[in-house]
């Protein structure tokens, strides 16, 4: 069987790359103002930085990891519903528990966690899109890890 490792690394750097070029685009440009809403004394000062790049991509390699175990769930689908359907899935999971914890427990302003939730709202499906469309061939073996006999 033909090693899946490669195109695992592409849908992830994949996804980097959006997620870079979308937070640039809509956090650092089109929608910076919301970071000046008060209070603002919750903000560490941003920048890029190495700590920002190693956990986007990590974060990026666990999204294609956890796609390739759940993706089956989602037989029957186009690949463009099967990342759709697992984008909003995360977004359900993982996004909306945090954004309401991040109102709960943090001085955010209520219109940050708004903006955040619905801008998360569409980019984590079409993360998930990016992602089976770059999978959509893939093949369930692994060089990397061993089966066992």
């Amino acid at each position: 069987m033909k090693c899946d490792c490669g195109k695992k690394l592409v849908a992830s750097v994949a996804v980097f790359v959006f997620k870079m070029f979308a937070g640039i685009t809509l956090c650092g440009g089109l929608f910076s103002w919301v970071y000046t809403l008060a209070p603002t004394n919750v903000w560490r000062p941003m920048g890029p930085s190495k700590r920002l790049f190693i956990g986007l991509f990590l974060g990026s390699l666990l999204f294609v990891a956890v796609y390739k175990i759940v993706s089956k769930a989602f037989e029957g689908m186009s690949v463009v519903l099967k990342g759709l359907s697992y984008g909003l899935c995360i977004w359900a999971a993982g996004i909306v528990p945090g954004m309401l914890a991040t109102y709960t427990f943090m001085t955010v302003n209520t219109t940050v966690i708004v903006y955040w939730t619905l801008s998360m709202l569409v980019l984590v499906p079409v993360q998930g899109v990016i992602v089976a469309l770059i999978l959509r061939d893939a093949n369930e073996s692994c060089c990397c890890i061993k089966k066992a006999a």
